[in-house]
């Protein structure tokens, strides 16, 4: 790696932080304290791509490589681990894993490519399990589903096209109205809203679009939006107490029409 490219300058300020006279935050953390702040960068990088500014994405993948090493850092103190044999682990496991770019192996396509990954992936844990017995349960609940939904694909089990998920969404928000037509019944109402978004997932993945990144997507616009509104009242010199739906839900219109 040439010197412009190297990780040092980085891994020097974090050992420096890390120090005895280093930063008081930063010696009290530890894996666990700092899975927030892992989870957070994540979020922001995905964030800064849907905003397609690359000055920003820069920024945020920085961010996050701040914490990967980090976290290696801490388990070096520890003598569990060191980032160069985080660095040198993936090296090897892409290698491995790309046997049609590294080695004699032919494939016709990507969706071959996947296959391969899985058998090779399977290989290195030594062991058959179930088809879902390899699931990332951490991940957030939309990319869980769409794992979940993933897996139980590839032994058959899935519909046969577009129209059984979208069917299926329509039962689904039918058995959530008749639970929320019954008082007292947030129980059913949970497991029926619970049902309803895995079907969502389900239409998504049928049309190859990532339903954690649609809703992010929805997310941004009603801030865009809501922020917009707000603006809007600040500017006539009004109040949220001094004005009713319907003039919201105008300014809210005028938002849309002009694309926010």
């Amino acid at each position: 790696m040439s010197e412009e490219n190297s990780l040092e300058p980085l891994v020097e300020v974090v050992k420096r932080l890390l120090a005895p006279d280093g930063c008081p935050w930063d010696r009290e953390q530890d894996h666990f304290t700092l899975r927030s702040c892992l989870l957070e960068e994540t979020y922001e990088v995905i964030e800064a791509i849907n905003s397609e500014n690359k000055e920003w994405l820069k920024e945020e993948l920085g961010d996050l490589l701040l914490q990967i090493v980090f976290h290696a850092l801490l388990a070096e103190e520890k003598a569990e681990f060191n980032l160069r044999e985080v660095i040198a682990g993936i090296t090897e496991k892409m290698i491995r894993r790309h046997p049609h770019v590294f080695g004699e192996v032919v494939v016709a396509d990507s969706a071959e490519v996947l296959e391969n990954w899985e058998e090779i992936k399977k290989a290195e844990k030594g062991r058959e399990k179930g088809v879902l017995g390899e699931l990332n349960r951490a991940l957030p609940a939309l990319l869980l589903a769409e794992e979940v939904q993933a897996k139980v694909k590839k032994v058959g089990f899935d519909w046969e096209d577009l129209r059984g998920p979208v069917a299926k969404v329509k039962e689904e928000l039918q058995e959530l109205e008749e639970a929320l037509a019954v008082e007292g019944n947030k129980q059913k109402i949970e497991e029926e809203l619970g049902d309803l978004l895995f079907a969502v997932v389900n239409v998504a993945r049928f049309v190859n679009l990532s339903p954690e990144v649609a809703l992010l997507k929805t997310i941004t616009k009603f801030i865009r939006r809501f922020n917009y509104l707000e603006r809007e009242i600040m500017d006539n010199n009004l109040t949220w107490e001094a004005v009713n739906l319907q003039y919201l839900d105008e300014i809210w219109e005028k938002a849309k029409i002009k694309g926010l």
